[in-house]
């Protein structure tokens, strides 16, 4: 039968842009459907403005820094224009969206862009309720981008109490005085960071006994390191019984070893948990297999329907903008193409962008001694990264896990200046299959936070040195230099 487009795709945030633009490239005759906004989350509630107010506190961070280090004695730092700094967060999510969500782009590569609200009302048809009517539509393809949103816990008193989630804090227009964050990931962490260096009183409370639970554990607590140090509290190991209060004064009660106490402030903002929207979308009525986690696919993004593939947020795999992406490509090649395209789960790498960063690709050191694999950890510090040294921010450390004699590389793990950038490097040599051996013998630019990628790889060549070797070099070419101890794991060159 002719349907009215090849492709349907539901939802315009990382992986429905994604996948339209794939397909549209393609040749599919596609239409996107989104009921706000395109751009999704990263672009209006999560990356883009979260990134911009880092980048606000980061500045008042340097300024003080630059107050201490070279001012004049009695030198000042000034007070931070919060309303000035939430416009400039609310320019820069425009300009993005200009720059690469408007829908104008999109229908110049031959997209149909529709406002409104889809529900499925068969296996191959959709009715879109939009601001000029309703309509019917058939597709004989159709790929489900729905994304995610905020999940609050079950908190007692919650729901009664005025709170703030990453959906409404870039909203706010008045600096919070005491900020009460409950999550100690990711979002926790970076605004925290954000708020204290803003000025604001910060207290961060999880459940877990230390922050950033998916990362590497020593970076994770040289990072707590840092926000103690800059005036954030963290209350770990707690439960929140309940809270309550009202605008401009909350109280969270806590339980922390047994003992109860109530932290006050003026703004709560809960940074815990994220849920798939799948809600409201006719899934039952199109047969589409789906639980409360999303909807169900394989590692090819197919669900049980077979012209029919889901990506993003929506399915539960990930919260993370690039894994929306990259699931968005795969969707539409294995759609439009039908060649086989699976999700790259062991390249996947994060970043929490504080300052210090902290990057993980792949497990962790903890996680693949639980998995039996053999493997070696090569160490280096930013104490001995010259670009470091000269910015003074040498707070930092890398970790590359690598098989032992072949150094093919099955994770890395980095804190410190621009973590995210230098995972990276990790990350596609790990998807080339690009050994430590090779980056070590790659020539990196000096001087660059780069180079400290490369110097941990060299550590590779220095485990490999073995003293009987190089005697027998020394006899054969009558070298008359002293032989270097047995490789210690402990040594850092």
């Amino acid at each position: 039968m002719a349907y009215d487009v090849d492709l349907l795709v539901l939802g315009g945030g990382a992986a429905g842009l994604t996948a339209s633009g794939t397909a549209a490239n393609l040749g599919a005759k596609t239409m996107m459907v989104e009921r706000d906004r395109l751009g999704g989350d990263c672009t209006w509630t999560g990356c883009v403005p979260s990134k911009t107010l880092l980048h606000a506190a980061d500045l008042r961070a340097s300024s003080r820094a630059f107050v201490e280090r070279f001012a004049e004695e009695g030198a000042t730092l000034p007070d931070a224009n919060f309303q000035a700094i939430m416009r400039d967060v609310h320019e820069v999510r425009q300009e993005v969206y200009d720059d690469a969500d408007d829908p104008a782009i999109f229908e110049g590569f031959g997209i149909e862009v529709v406002k409104g609200d889809a529900r499925f009302t068969g296996p191959h048809s959709v009715r879109i309720e939009g601001e000029d009517g309703d309509r019917d539509v058939t597709f004989r393809k159709a790929i489900i981008a729905t994304g995610g949103r905020a999940a609050p816990p079950p908190i007692t008193g919650l729901e009664d109490t005025p709170h703030l989630t990453n959906e409404g804090l870039f909203e706010i227009t008045t600096q919070p005085e005491h900020l009460v964050i409950v999550g100690a990931g990711p979002i926790g962490c970076e605004m925290g960071q954000s708020f204290r260096r803003l000025g604001s009183r910060v207290t961060v409370i999880d459940r877990a006994g230390e922050i950033l639970g998916k990362d590497d554990a020593d970076h994770a607590a040289i990072l707590r390191g840092v926000l103690e140090d800059e005036g954030i509290e963290f209350v770990l190991g707690a439960s929140v019984d309940r809270v309550e209060g009202d605008d401009g004064a909350i109280t969270a009660h806590v339980t922390v070893g047994g003992e109860t106490r109530a932290i006050e402030g003026d703004r709560l903002l809960i940074a815990t948990g994220r849920k798939p929207n799948v809600e409201d979308l006719g899934l039952e009525d199109a047969g589409i297999a789906f639980t409360k986690k999303g909807v169900t696919v394989n590692n090819r993004c197919r669900t049980n329907l077979g012209h029919v593939w889901a990506a993003g947020d929506c399915t539960g795999e990930y919260a993370l903008t690039h894994m929306s992406e990259h699931m968005g490509k795969q969707a539409a090649t294995n759609a439009i193409l039908r060649v086989p395209a699976a999700i790259d789960r062991d390249g996947i790498t994060w970043t929490t962008f504080t300052t210090p960063e902290v990057a993980q690709l792949g497990p962790t050191e903890d996680e693949l001694r639980g998995q039996g694999k053999a493997f070696v950890t090569y160490r280096f510090p930013y104490t001995k990264v010259d670009r470091a040294i000269t910015e003074h921010a040498t707070q930092g450390h890398v970790k590359i896990h690598a098989t032992k004699w072949t150094g093919k590389i099955l994770g890395a793990s980095v804190v410190g200046e621009r973590a995210g950038e230098l995972i990276s490097i990790y990350g596609v040599a790990k998807k080339a299959g690009v050994s430590v051996r090779s980056i070590s013998d790659t020539i990196f630019p000096y001087p660059t936070y780069g180079l400290g990628a490369r110097r941990a790889a060299d550590q590779y060549y220095i485990q490999k040195a073995f003293p009987a070797f190089v005697d027998v070099v020394k006899r054969v070419f009558r070298y008359r230099g002293t032989t270097p101890p047995p490789p210690d794991p402990n040594r850092v060159l």
